[in-house]
Parts: C-alpha cells; structure tokens; sequence
C-alpha cells in the first residue's frame, strides 16, 4: 500500500505535470537554438585555416545552415504528425549529438581532403560546409516543428503557441551568438565546444526522455 507521503507525491505530480511538460518542451527548443547558432559561429573558424573568413565562406556557410535547416523543419513537420510525443522528440537531441561526433572525430581529414581536390574557396568552402555541417543542420531543424506539434492542443491556440516558442528558441540563438563569438571561442579549442555540445545535446534528450517518463505516464494518471 502506497505511503501518505508517496500519495502526496503522485497527487503533486499529477497536478504540476502539464506545467512541467511545457516548461520542459520550451528548455528543449531554447537550447536548441542556442546550439544551433553556436555551430554556425564555429563552421566559420573551423573553415578559416582552410579557406579564409571572406563574405564567401561566410555565404557558404550561412547558405547550408539555412538549407538543411529548411529540410529540417520539413522533415520534423511530418514526424510531428505521426502520434508525437516527448520521448520521440527527446529521440531528437540524442541522434544530433551523434552527428556532432564525426566533426570532431574526422573533421580535419574531411576539410583537407576537400582543400586538396577543390582549389576555388568559394565551391571549397560551400562543399566542406555542406558535408560538415549539413546533417547536424537537419537534425537540429526539426526541434522547433515537432516542439510547437507537442504544445498545441487546439487550433485556435496555434499561432500563439508557435510565436512564443519561436520566441523561445531565437532567444536561445542570439544568446547562443552573443556567448559563442564574446567568450567560448576565446576560452576553448573548436573540438572541446564541439564536444560540449554534443554531450549537451545528450543529455538534453536523456532529460526529455526521462520527464516522458515522469511525466506523461502522471499525465494519463489525472
């Protein structure tokens, strides 16, 4: 037989559990952004010894975050439609923290196999971007879709709800920007913020994974 204590909880649970659930799904596309536009920032000092830092490799790069970004949220509309859930979009972060590995693991190899066969810097760099940066991009596109899917319950609150949490997550991108350039690429080697992030982006979805655990099984209890 369940505790008084133990029933105190589960009660507090049940009544706090929605609360929880949104603030949790709203961390989740904050960080998001933040890492998104951090990786950006570092795609151009990672192609710099490479190809320079002129408007070129800065257009290059700017053109493949906004292209797998736009496939990203392509893809993580449709997935939002197939019964989303937290667990399924926790499933998010744990598969762009697998991409972010190779980057560290064989960055230099694929930017100087790239350097080595393609002499022009504006296709080399487009190329290395592409091939660098292009899934990591994808994947962290489809947080906001399938985050704005988990928060509307009604339709006439969709607008609302999508506002606030792109207001969430481009927060996260400018504070992302702002910490990135100011203090991380002064303070730490490219491969130890690519880490960070890759380990952050981790234990992000185990968090979300847990709270759907937690969570949503109180959720159906109320």
């Amino acid at each position: 037989m369940d505790s008084p204590a133990a029933l105190r909880i589960i009660a507090a649970l049940q009544t706090t559990a929605p609360t929880l659930r949104r603030a949790l799904i709203f961390l989740l596309a904050f960080s998001g952004g933040f890492i998104i536009m951090s990786l950006e920032l570092l795609g151009g000092r990672i192609l710099a010894p490479y190809f320079g830092s002129s408007i070129y490799v800065w257009g290059s790069i700017i053109t493949i975050f906004m292209a797998a970004l736009s496939f990203g949220y392509l893809i993580g509309g449709r997935l939002s439609s197939l019964d989303p859930n937290l667990a399924k979009f926790s499933s998010i972060f744990l598969v762009a923290a697998v991409t972010i590995v190779p980057l560290i693991l064989l960055g230099e190899q694929i930017m100087e196999a790239v350097f080595l066969r393609i002499e022009d810097p504006r296709y080399g760099s487009l190329v290395s971007a592409a091939v660098m940066f292009g899934l990591p991009s994808i994947v962290l596109g489809m947080i906001s879709p399938y985050s704005v899917r988990l928060q509307v319950q009604y339709a006439e609150h969709s607008g609302a709800i999508a506002g606030l949490l792109y207001f969430v997550s481009t927060i996260g991108s400018a504070l992302g920007t702002l910490l990135t350039s100011f203090y991380f690429v002064l303070w730490f080697e490219m491969n130890t913020l690519l880490a960070a992030m890759s380990i952050a982006l981790g234990v992000l979805g185990l968090m979300g994974m847990l709270g759907s655990r937690l969570l949503d099984s109180q959720t159906v209890r109320a």
